[in-house]
């Protein structure tokens, strides 16, 4: 463990060290959309990842962290779609890495860091989406010299430990991944603070910069998604994700990719808009084996979401759903101990039921579930300890009013539970 810490351990010089000992594979990469944020980032690489295959362009793209399988934050392009890399492939490069590290002190996300360079300099492609681990400046990622564009989705409190304890000073450690004269898109911010360090950041740096409510912006409009910028108007289908914060995430990816220089024609948004997926974000799981041991009917949604901003835009969500067909809900939480349980619950006071707390299989740093009810509890709102995620399901169900319509039913808190939760029920992404 002293080799591969777990955690974080902010800086670049390792990696850039270990990414010249592989002869720079980073600086042999086609155009590299950069995506940082503490809310929205996954939702606008899956955008931009649409778009980008809709449109017939091949696609690299890294995520982190993975739900189920390491794979998954390694998407090989291909033509007609994209593929999570194979074994063989991933063992091979995570062995020249490693060989190539010679046992000098690294973490394990910059190793994969490494991986990933080195997996997308030796497969062709016409586009590499690269999402940020953490912050942004002494993230892993920021060695791209010249990203195509540096996107930053929406900033608010999140990792203080690591970034500090006001969103101005989160927003700086973000606009890390500006660099001089290269192109910016600013997404959707709810708080002016850091809006302003973003476009000061790259005013200081000569970056062309655009701006989501000044430069592009969307909206709905009977049933609808309108997208406009400077170049005009698109009346397009309701993105495929749900959640009208999802409206402001795809308009960001839309320009981001328009701005890194790739042609994408209406009828593509409107393909990308329909086809779009992420997984375990306001994902609802229609079959499975946890699915199963529900209460006939019920409506299970999965999302990672785990801060106060998060809660807010996936209660903004569940209250969609709630005035197109009302049901009870009942939430099924997991937490790690960075977070603001507090300020997570605070977003369904008023709308959940009661709330199932559970800890977390895969994480060792998951809140302890009595802990986190009193939290719960702190937020106003009705809940208990149970043992798992399938415990919570078996007692809602046993306990069951038939004279009611059956539950909606939230579970997350957690992207670590909500890969055990795919993990369990067999849907793990594909």
């Amino acid at each position: 463990m002293g080799l591969y810490p777990k955690g974080f351990d902010l800086s670049l010089g390792r990696i850039t060290r270990l990414l010249d000992t592989l002869g720079n594979p980073h600086l042999r990469l086609p155009p590299v959309i950069h995506v940082a944020g503490t809310n929205g980032k996954g939702s606008a690489v899956a955008f931009s990842r649409a778009l980008l295959e809709a449109a017939g362009y091949t696609v690299h793209v890294h995520t982190s962290p993975h739900l189920v399988r390491w794979h998954e934050r390694f998407r090989l392009g291909d033509p007609g779609g994209g593929r999570i890399v194979d074994d063989d492939v991933l063992a091979d490069a995570v062995r020249r890495v490693t060989e190539a590290n010679a046992g000098q002190a690294i973490t394990v996300f910059e190793i994969l860091t490494a991986v990933t360079f080195v997996l997308f300099s030796e497969h062709p492609a016409d586009a590499i989406i690269l999402e940020v681990g953490l912050g942004g400046r002494f993230d892993a990622t920021n060695v791209i010299p010249e990203p195509a564009v540096s996107v930053i989705m929406p900033i608010s409190l999140d990792h203080q430990s690591y970034l500090g304890d006001r969103v101005e000073l989160i927003a700086a450690e973000k606009a890390g991944i500006i660099k001089p004269r290269c192109p910016v898109v600013i997404g959707a911010q709810e708080e002016e603070a850091a809006r302003m360090v973003l476009i000061e950041t790259a005013e200081r740096r000569d970056c062309a910069y655009s701006v989501y409510g000044q430069d592009f912006l969307s909206f709905e409009e009977r049933g609808r998604m309108i997208y406009q910028d400077n170049t005009g108007l698109m009346d397009l289908p309701l993105p495929a994700l749900l959640g009208r914060h999802q409206l402001a995430n795809a308009a960001a990816a839309i320009q981001a990719v328009r701005t890194a220089g790739f042609t994408i024609p209406e009828h593509v948004v409107e393909t990308a808009m329909a086809s779009v997926e992420w997984p375990a974000r306001m994902q609802r799981l229609i079959k499975g084996k946890l699915v199963d041991l529900t209460v006939p009917g019920s409506e299970i949604w999965l999302d990672g979401g785990h801060n106060p901003g998060a809660g807010l835009v996936i209660a903004e969500a569940i209250a969609t759903l709630e005035d197109r067909n009302q049901r009870p809900l009942f939430l099924i939480t997991g937490m790690i101990n960075t977070k603001d349980p507090v300020g997570y619950f605070q977003a369904f006071t008023g709308m959940a039921r009661h709330v199932y707390t559970v800890p977390i299989r895969s994480s060792g740093a998951g809140i302890p579930h009595d802990e986190l009810a009193i939290a719960a509890n702190e937020a106003g709102l009705s809940a208990e300890p149970v043992h798992s995620v399938e415990n919570a399901l078996k007692i809602l169900r046993d306990s069951w009013d038939k004279s009611e319509p059956a539950p909606r039913i939230l579970i997350g808190g957690s992207l670590y539970l909500a890969g055990d939760v795919l993990s369990d029920n067999g849907t793990p992404p594909q």
